[in-house]
């Protein structure tokens, strides 16, 4: 038995969903996507990650041939046809793919007429985030790289699309420092810091939340979870500007992704935050996330790095240099 993939109405072996060479998606990185998880193997936030998927589409202009309902339905049945194949422990990592198909130049050459390419696949979660059980005790050295965000004046960075070189370039400058745990910490065009390259960032003063503004960033589905643990719990969550005076000033800091949930970021450029470790803040609010899902996340990922410790390479977080 194998993965399967939902292609264009098809459910097929994960290893035949291949796209066209002539493709936008490949010309031109003209793909929107959305990547979502389960807990306990139910889908967490799909309805959140499908309005924004269908907002970035729409930005795009690019026509989704199937209703948000009948995404959603598609996103189950892929869900169930993949399940026998998933270990009893694993969870449900869904990455939506939609193109808008291969360029018009190419078509009357190849005899075709091109379509939207709509992509659901489901692969396990625990490869996803193998290597991160570790940060969760030890913690992240942001760094600040000299590739900046791309403002929402030259690009919209709150559609989510693979058209993501300066993301790729973040981690691959990130990768080039010394030590381990280095993830990279852009700043926007005005010099405040806006995101990681896939994950949002927060600092904690005072036990209060401090995040920056949504203008310049991916406005995170896991980011606006936490706005939302904070109103149940009475914690002041604002979005403001932070510079990395601000973030050394800190009393703590994270980063939010919907594979990991919540990391704590210890230290900036090597310069420790607070007291060096993750601490009790941060700690406590993804045991609140965890108790609204029914899931120990720390354990669970925890877990799964003890069967993969020795595992080597890129993730979809730290660029690795070919050797």
């Amino acid at each position: 038995m194998c993965r399967k993939v939902y292609f264009n109405g098809e459910f097929i072996p994960e290893s035949e969903a291949k796209i066209s060479i002539y493709d936008s998606a490949l010309m031109f990185g003209d793909t929107v996507f959305e990547m979502t998880r389960s807990f306990n193997k139910h889908q967490f936030k799909l309805k959140s990650h499908l309005e924004r998927l269908y907002a970035s589409a729409k930005y795009m202009h690019i026509s989704i041939p199937i209703s948000m309902d009948e995404m959603a339905s598609k996103v189950s049945e892929t869900i169930d046809i993949n399940d026998p194949v998933f270990e009893k422990d694993d969870e449900h990592r869904i990455m939506i793919n939609i193109t808008r198909g291969i360029l018009s130049i190419y078509q009357e050459v190849l005899g075709v007429t091109s379509q939207t390419n709509v992509i659901i696949a489901d692969f396990p979660l625990k490869w996803t985030v193998r290597g991160m059980g570790v940060l969760y005790d030890k913690g992240i050295n942001a760094v600040i790289v000299s590739q900046r965000s791309i403002p929402a004046s030259l690009i919209e960075p709150k559609v989510k699309s693979r058209s993501r070189l300066h993301l790729m370039m973040a981690n691959i400058q990130a990768s080039r420092i010394k030590g381990e745990n280095n993830w990279a910490l852009m700043l926007d065009s005005d010099g405040f810091i806006s995101e990681g390259t896939g994950d949002n960032f927060f600092i904690v003063k005072n036990e209060k939340l401090i995040t920056p503004e949504g203008r310049n960033i991916l406005r995170g589905i896991s980011r606006a979870y936490i706005f939302e643990l904070a109103r149940e719990y009475g914690i002041q969550c604002v979005e403001k500007n932070i510079e990395p005076y601000d973030v050394l000033d800190a009393d703590e800091a994270f980063m939010t992704g919907t594979p990991f949930c919540i990391l704590p970021v210890v230290s900036l450029d090597g310069v420790v935050i607070g007291t060096g470790r993750p601490s009790s803040f941060v700690q406590e609010l993804l045991r609140l996330w965890g108790r609204r899902v029914d899931v120990n996340i720390k354990k669970q990922i925890q877990d799964w790095d003890v069967e993969r410790k020795n595992v080597e390479g890129c993730s979809p977080y730290k660029f690795q240099e070919s050797k």
